[in-house]
Formats: structure tokens, sequence, C-alpha cells
């Protein structure tokens, strides 16, 4: 598999948002199933149109990964469970460091495997939020790459 990125089409929304719900149940073990519920319409129908996507296919053209930046912040970045360990997210994190200006990103706390992610790549935390954005009760780390 060829490690390109590519556009995403609006066409493609509802595959993304599979993409994703399978995503967030391989990652993200905290989230309750009304989360999980009460954020689909919201990623299908709001904030896939908030950002500038990217994507990584397989050689069969589905999208395996993708991203979502509002520079300078890096808004979204989910990798198909079968696809994870293939430098999917390390390909869409660089891209989106050099080409779309991201240096910063907020991350659950509680997924321990995307913290450590970004730090690998240079990200610091810089401020805690004791609730995300929607006002749930999941602790979100504010980061950005160290200069």
């Amino acid at each position: 598999m060829k490690l390109e990125i590519d556009t995403i089409n609006k066409t493609e929304y509802n595959d993304v948002l599979e993409l994703w719900e399978s995503s967030v149940r391989a990652t993200h073990h905290f989230l309750k199933e009304e989360d999980i519920q009460y954020f689909k319409p919201l990623i299908l129908n709001t904030y896939l149109d908030a950002v500038e996507l990217r994507c990584v296919r397989a050689d069969d053209k589905k999208i395996v990964g993708f991203l979502g930046v509002a520079p300078p912040n890096l808004e979204m970045l989910f990798i198909h469970p079968d696809y994870r360990g293939n430098k999917i997210g390390k390909t869409l994190l660089r891209y989106a460091i050099d080409a779309l200006n991201v240096h910063k990103v907020d991350v659950n706390e509680q997924n321990k495997l995307a913290v450590g992610f970004y730090n690998y790549f240079g990200f610091e935390t810089f401020k805690r939020s004791e609730l995300d954005t929607s006002g749930k009760p999941y602790p979100t780390l504010h980061m950005k790459l160290k200069k």
C-alpha cells in the first residue's frame, strides 16, 4: 500500500464516519455508548464540513485513515483498526505539520496511546481541561509542538 495523501469528497462522508466509529471503538474505551451515538451525527453533519480533510487510501481506494485540520489545530486523526501500525498516522501527522501548518492538538487524557503518539512527534502538554469541548467529563490535554 502506498502512503499517499488524498482529498476526501463529501460523498465519502458516510465512509469516513464508519472509519471514525471503528477507530473510536478500538481506541476510546473510556467513552460510553451514548457518547459515541451523541458524536456520530455531529461528526457527519457538522465537524467534517468544519475542517480541511485529507486521507490515506488502501490499494482498493478505500479510506483507511483520515485527518481534519483547522490551522493551526489538528482537530481529528483516525486510523481504521485493521490498518494501525502501518505508518498511516505518522504519514498523516507529518503532512499536517509540514503542509497544513498544524502545531496544536487536543487529546483525551484517557487515550494514552494518542498522548504517547503526539509526545513522540514533539508535542507537549501546555494546558489541561477537566471537560472536553462538548462539556463531557473527559479531561483533555491541549498540546503544542515544541519549538
